[in-house]
C-alpha cells in the first residue's frame, strides 16, 4: 500500500503529509516536493484538456529504485501525491485510481466542514483514519486495530501468543 500520502494546496504548500515508517519522513517529504515539478509539467502539457476532463488522475509521476510516485489534481488545483513501495507488484493502476478517489472524497468531506478554514492544515480524524487505512496492508487472518490518542496514532496487531505489539506510530 501507500507509504506516504500528501495533500498539497494550489500554492504548493502542504496541507497534509503522512508517511510510514517515520524514520524516512524527510526522504518522503523531499520526494513529494520534487514531484510537484512533474505535476506542473503534466498539467501544463494537458492545457485546456484538463478542464474538460472528469478524470484528474495524473498517473505515475516518476519511479525510483525503491518507490513509485503517483499524482492526482482536483478541479481547484489541489494536488494529491502518493508514494507506493515498488516491491508491491500486486497494486495496479486502477487500484491507485480508486485510492485517489477515496482520498478526494474524504478531502471533499473536510472541505464541507463549516469549522474548517480552507488553506489551513488538515487535522480531521476521519481524514486521518482514511489515510491510515490506505497505508496499512491488512492480512485477512490477522486483525489490525488503530488506537488514537491526542498525540499519536498506534497501529496494533493483536498476537494470540504475546501482548499486543505496536507496529508503528503516526505522530499527530
Amino acid at each position: 500500500m501507500a507509504v506516504c500520502v500528501a495533500v498539497i494546496a494550489k500554492e504548493n504548500y502542504p496541507l497534509y503529509i503522512r508517511s510510514v515508517p517515520t524514520e524516512n519522513e524527510l526522504k518522503f517529504h523531499y520526494m513529494v516536493h520534487t514531484s510537484l515539478d512533474v505535476v506542473d509539467e503534466k498539467i501544463s502539457a494537458m492545457g485546456k484538456a484538463l478542464v474538460d476532463q472528469r478524470e484528474l488522475y495524473l498517473g505515475l509521476l516518476y519511479p525510483t529504485e525503491d518507490y513509485k510516485v503517483y499524482g492526482y489534481v482536483t478541479n481547484s488545483k489541489v494536488k494529491f501525491v502518493m508514494v507506493v513501495d515498488s516491491s508491491n507488484t500486486a497494486l495496479r493502476d486502477n487500484e491507485i485510481r480508486s485510492m485517489f478517489r477515496k482520498l478526494h472524497n474524504s478531502y471533499t468531506d473536510v472541505m464541507c466542514n463549516p469549522f474548517y478554514n480552507p488553506g489551513d492544515r488538515i487535522q480531521s480524524r476521519a481524514f486521518d483514519g482514511m489515510v491510515t487505512s490506505m497505508m496499512i496492508q491488512m492480512e485477512p487472518e490477522q486483525p489490525i486495530m488503530v488506537l488514537h490518542s491526542r498525540f499519536f496514532t498506534c497501529i496494533v496487531r493483536p498476537d494470540s501468543q504475546e501482548d499486543p505489539a505496536c507496529l508503528g506510530f503516526l505522530w499527530v
